[in-house]
């Protein structure tokens, strides 16, 4: 796990580098700047109205007295999309926006609850071996 990680620390800011300067020079370094803000601002828009109707389907939930298990996973997916977009770049912008846009976030919700359940399996199997 941590190769993978120590893999994608140094590969995507050089893809990001990389990207930016061939779209420097493609459309102009004044373009990439004003993309560069304009994909932030509607992040920082497009998060907020997301959380805001995430915390809602938690209160929710919550008030019906169930778990707000499915919530809570978009909750994380809107955190790290949001932070994400904040960080310049074309690569991580649309990770960000696959992660913010409820259409897109549902398929990764469902790859992030086979993730969740293998990992409470493989605890349970060690608990009981010990």
């Amino acid at each position: 796990m941590f190769r993978w990680l120590l893999l994608l620390i140094l590969i995507v800011p050089a893809l990001e580098i990389g990207i930016l300067i061939w779209a420097g020079n493609l459309v102009g370094p004044w373009w990439v700047i004003i993309l560069i803000l304009l994909t932030g601002v509607i992040g920082a828009w497009l998060a907020k109205q997301q959380g805001l109707e995430t915390i809602r389907k938690v209160q929710d939930s919550m008030a019906q007295q169930q778990a707000p298990g499915d919530a809570l996973i978009d909750g994380a997916c809107i955190l790290v999309g949001g932070a994400v977009l904040l960080t310049p770049g074309f690569i991580t912008d649309a990770i960000g926006f696959l992660l913010l846009i409820p259409a897109t976030r549902a398929p990764l919700k469902r790859v992030i609850r086979r993730v969740i359940a293998k990992m409470i399996d493989q605890n349970t199997i060690t608990i009981y071996r010990k």
